[in-house]
């Protein structure tokens, strides 16, 4: 699928045990599978129906999504910083197609 885009904001540094706010954001229909075009045909089913954030591999968050998610999904959470290391974000889409971006935290 043409588009698909995710964006994530997290801060670049932070103290160890630091509460940050992390967010995420990927363009994409969320096509329920239920509405019809102009000639009356069903639009096919095309939902991100999972998003998962891992931190240096120890998952943080995983969500399991429906059809009535909206349209460009926005997720706004907030982890504990132990140390210096990487966030995986990572988008499964119905098509199997799959989504990823990676920010390193750094801990001063």
């Amino acid at each position: 699928m043409a588009n698909v885009r995710p964006r994530v904001r997290t801060p670049r540094s932070a103290s160890a045990g630091e509460v940050v706010s992390i967010k995420t954001l990927i363009s994409h229909p969320m096509e329920s599978g239920q509405r019809k075009d102009s000639q009356g045909n069903t639009i096919p089913r095309q939902i991100i129906n999972r998003f998962t954030c891992d931190f240096n591999g120890e998952s943080v968050l995983d969500v399991t999504m429906e059809p009535a998610i909206s349209t460009n999904p926005y997720f706004e959470f907030e982890v504990k910083i132990p140390e210096s290391g990487d966030f995986q974000f990572t988008w499964y889409d119905d098509d199997g197609s799959v989504y990823e971006d990676t920010k390193t935290v750094e801990v001063s």
